[in-house]
């Protein structure tokens, strides 16, 4: 199963680089796009539970990686939400 990273930057400047044990995440986001942190944590968590769900598919156990991976998105975007205005740009895909 094709892993990769996609490389994300939170409204504060802050970058980090994000885990999927799948491609599936280009269907979610598009390189240089920013999206609103309550979309871009929505996003996430569909595309991550699909790459999961693959792995489970394939494996016979979901994907820790992709749940951990969404705790992540989901604790660092927590001080964002209040702020409408407040974006999360997907920079780049790795893979």
């Amino acid at each position: 199963m094709p892993e990769m990273r996609f490389v994300i930057t939170w409204p504060d400047g802050q970058e980090e680089s994000c885990y999927s044990p799948s491609l599936i995440i280009r269907e979610f986001f598009t390189e240089g796009e920013s999206y609103p942190v309550a979309d871009f944590v929505e996003r996430s968590r569909k595309a991550l539970k699909i790459a999961s769900d693959r792995v489970e598919a394939k494996y016979g156990f979901a994907c820790s990686s992709a749940n951990d991976q969404l705790a992540r998105i989901e604790s660092a975007a927590e001080p964002f939400l209040k702020d409408a205005g407040a974006r999360v740009r997907c920079d780049t895909f790795i893979l």
